[in-house]
Formats: C-alpha cells, structure tokens, sequence
C-alpha cells in the first residue's frame, strides 16, 4: 500500500511539472512572437516614418515650362546625411507664347458628314526648337519628413550643357503659280515666304516628320534652382513635386517665331513632377 502512495505522489510531481514546463514554453513562445511582431511594427515605422539614408535613386518625370515641356530622367546617389548628388538628362522643346494653332483647310465631308480637314498647323511659325542637356546638380536637406505624412523638403541646384535642335518648321500652302499645294519652309523662296503669315494661302501643317533631315546644331548651357518636395509614405519611394526657375545661353542665335526677334538667352519658370525608387548600395 506505501509503496502505491509513494507511486501516485511521483506520478502527481511528474505531472506538475510537465504542466509547469508547458506552461513555460508555452509563455516563451508568446513572447517571442509578441517580440517578432514589435520588430515588424518597429521596421514598418522606420520605413515610413524614419530618416531617409537610402543611398541611391532613380526616378522618371514631366517638367512643364512658361515657355514649353520637358521629359527627364534622373540618377542620383546620397554624398551624406543632408546631401544627394544627382544626373539628369532631359529632352525638352521650347513654346513662344504667341503661338497659336489652327485648323487645316477643310478637306471633305463624306456621306455621314463627318468633315475631314488638313493637319493643323501653328500660324507664323518659323522652326521648332528641341533640347536634349545633361547636366549635375545637389539636393539639400531643409526640412525632413516627420511622420508618414510629412513632407521631405530639398533645396536644389543644378547645371550643365544643352544641345538645342533648330528644326525648320513647314508647312502645306498654295503655289501662287500653279494652284496646287506645296510644302515649303520659311526663307526657302520669297515667294512662299509671305504666305506664312497669309492664312488664305495656308493648307495645313506638313507633319512632324518633316524637316528632321535638315536639323542644325545649336550648343548652349543652362542651370536651375528651386525646392523639391516629396510627400511618398515611404522613403524606399520617391514621388515628388519640383518648382523653380530655369536659365538657357545658347551659342547662336534662336528664331522660332517670324514675326518674333530671335534671342540666345531663355529664362522660364516650371513645375514638375517625378517618380521612382530608392535603395541601399550593394
């Protein structure tokens, strides 16, 4: 009989302490999950709400100009806490602010009366002017993102040389000789020439293919400045608003419009929009 209380009594002590044991694990375990999450929440919070020190970024954007539009790209890598280095290349064309496009003649109306008309075309226009720069430039930290929902503002600054295109502008008008139309430049021949600015004489645009073939190289350099504000949640993001002003000096000079003087010297200011990625250095 003792020895069957002796044997209840280990049994009862064994049994204590597996449940003690399994409550321990089971406690352990908790804490270690409670520990994995707070890691989770605590890196979700850096992400989001933490200092930007990604060390490179890439992104893509549109600029649009008082005196036209741009496309661009843009690389950059981190110097240090308050400061990005940064490439761009960007293609741009320049607008004067008189031009003022019109319809093409009317062309025909088929049996449903939908009317077909010639390409329109912009009224005393002389050339179209691209650029295509590449330049560096330095954003400055003034003011970082507090929380998810702030701000990281940049100071930036930024130059380099610019290739300007002079494309000869032409267009679709009336031979004064022959009746039919011709597609002629301005400065071509003195007889087509006052039909530019005669929209009687004037059929439509020749296309935007045309004239590519006798582009002429005008070199010049440009800078800008102004404040970049980017409002993506994450840092690893980047998805930024740019205003500022931009300054040109080309070589030759620039004639886009007839009626207009040609000018070297080109001051705009822009708005842009860009987006793209941030990551670390491998």
């Amino acid at each position: 009989m003792k020895r069957l209380y002796l044997s209840l009594l280990l049994l009862a002590m064994a049994g204590g302490l597996y449940a003690q044991t399994t409550d321990t694990d089971a406690s352990s375990k908790k804490e270690q999950r409670e520990e994995r999450k707070l890691k989770r929440i605590s890196l979700f919070k850096q992400l989001e709400e933490g200092e930007n020190l990604y060390q490179r970024e890439f992104s893509l954007g549109g600029r649009i100009n008082t005196d036209g539009w741009a496309g661009f790209f843009e690389l950059g890598w981190r110097k240090s806490r308050q400061k990005v280095t940064y490439f761009q290349f960007e293609f741009a064309e320049k607008k004067n602010p008189k031009e003022d496009k019109k319809p093409g003649a009317l062309k025909d109306i088929d049996q449903f009366g939908f009317i077909y008309s010639e390409k329109p075309y912009i009224y005393g226009k002389q050339n179209n002017f691209y650029q295509a720069k590449l330049g560096v430039g330095q954003q400055r930290l003034i003011g970082g993102k507090g929380n998810k929902n702030g701000v990281l503002v940049n100071a930036i600054y930024y130059g380099g040389l610019s290739v300007g295109l002079k494309k000869p502008y032409y267009l679709n008008v009336v031979d004064p000789n022959t009746s039919r139309g011709v597609q002629v430049k301005y400065g071509q021949d003195p007889l087509y020439d006052q039909a530019f600015l005669d929209r009687s004489s004037i059929i439509g645009g020749a296309g935007f293919g045309k004239g590519w073939g006798e582009v002429s190289i005008v070199p010049g350099i440009h800078a800008k400045t102004g404040l970049r504000f980017d409002w993506a949640r994450f840092n690893e993001v980047v998805s930024a608003l740019e205003v500022g002003v931009n300054a040109e000096y080309y070589t030759k000079d620039v004639d886009i419009m007839i009626d207009q003087d040609p000018k070297k010297f080109f001051f705009n200011a822009y708005i842009a929009l860009q987006f793209g990625k941030r990551w670390d250095k491998k």
